[in-house]
């Protein structure tokens, strides 16, 4: 195996494992097992699972390896049925013991087992697996920094991760709009790493729409808001216009009106709404609902790829219009590695770009991430489309 290829993932692991915990060090041992819902995970466990990834898929193939605690295969694993029994989603916040002590532990073991590996005869299949792990475990970064934002944001004294911390005070500057009219290719090219749900190349034809330049702002939003649009409910989509009614939303998550005036929770605490940020923390269904007010839509994935060298991003996750589902020619790769994306093309929208919980490195114009419509609690904002037919 190329030992310059060897060097550069094992660098880049040192650095990849010290950033999750570089997170975690304004945290109290209470923060760590905090879980308000069932689609958040605790800060523990994200340090548990990311590690137990490394060991399951790797290690744990190699002869005459010792796992940790064999406890932890079953603790630690996610949605890997291939892999065995696992505990239901929403009781991972009842996992006090392991103590986060022992986490650590846990973590620091693995990662002499992977840096040792790495240092030697290393396979060409487990040098991918490592970075299947590196770039998973950059996923649940953004996942542990959005997820303890909505633990943090049930506790009345609103309570300050760091000073001055906020996923969601990106300014918009006033931006051209992209005309698309012709034949796109769509998905990855190159040679680095991407995921198997990016792979399948195919070409789509998009005639005559416009894409905005910028992100929708907290001030456009706001007049959304306060001509009533969550209250009417011609505006919604039925699954929507139910989802408004049975949580009686008035606003985007952690918006909250005091004395008349907006202010938003942070990781940095409570602070007024700044009216030229983008729009943050709105699910697909206030997407839409806002669009179809402005007499617009939101972009399909495929349209926000060919505008994504015209228009700048990064400043939220954006909705598109498109169901998650396969690109042509999909497969499923076999194993339990095949979880990682397949199963889940099932009612779920696309997202496109990046966010500023997203790990550095970590995003690319052909990404595509996904989530169920009724979530918020990711950084996600709008952008809008105009059909000019």
């Amino acid at each position: 195996m190329d030992s310059a290829l060897s060097t550069q993932i094992e660098l880049k692991y040192i650095a990849n494992r010290k950033q999750t915990l570089q997170l975690c060090y304004p945290l109290g041992e209470e923060d760590s097992n905090l879980q308000a819902a069932e689609f958040v995970s605790p800060v523990k466990w994200h340090i548990a699972h990311t590690t137990w990834f490394f060991e399951e898929f790797i290690l744990s193939k190699i002869p005459g390896y010792t796992r940790f605690n064999d406890d932890f295969a079953f603790l630690f694993n996610s949605y890997y049925n291939g892999i065995g029994k696992r505990i239901s989603r929403n009781e991972r916040g009842l996992i006090s013991r392991p103590y986060l002590k022992e986490v650590l532990e846990f973590r620091k073991y693995v990662d002499e087992h992977i840096l040792t590996l790495l240092s030697g005869d290393v396979t060409k299949e487990q040098l991918n697996l490592v970075e299947l792990g590196l770039q998973h475990e950059q996923q649940h970064q953004e996942l542990l920094i959005t997820d303890l934002k909505y633990c943090f944001s049930l506790n009345p004294i609103n309570p300050i991760y760091k000073e001055g911390f906020s996923l969601v005070n990106s300014l918009e500057k006033p931006a051209n709009k992209v005309l698309l009219n012709d034949i796109y290719t769509i998905g990855y090219s190159g040679k680095k790493f991407s995921f198997d749900n990016e792979h399948g190349k195919h070409r789509v034809l998009i005639e005559n729409v416009e894409i905005e330049g910028n992100l929708v702002t907290n001030k456009e939003y706001l007049e959304f808001i306060n001509a009533g649009g969550y209250e009417d409910f011609s505006l919604w989509l039925d699954e929507g216009w139910t989802w408004v009614c049975e949580n009686k939303r008035k606003a985007p998550l952690y918006w909250e009106l005091l004395d008349g005036k907006w202010f938003q929770y942070t990781l940095g605490g409570l602070v007024p709404i700044n009216p030229e940020a983008c729009v943050c923390h709105v699910n697909y269904y206030e997407a839409n609902a806002y669009a179809t007010w402005k007499g617009m839509r939101l972009p399909t994935e495929f349209e926000w790829e060919a505008a994504a060298s015209k228009i700048k991003w990064g400043a939220a996750w954006e909705w598109t219009n498109s169901a998650y589902l396969p690109y042509p020619g999909f497969k499923t790769a076999k194993g339990a590695v095949g979880e990682y994306n397949g199963k889940f093309m099932v009612n779920q929208m696309v997202l496109r770009g990046a966010s500023p919980a997203t790990a550095a490195g970590h995003s690319r114009a052909s990404y595509r991430n996904f989530f169920h419509p009724q979530y918020q609690w990711q950084v996600s904002g709008i952008r809008l489309a105009k059909d000019l037919i």
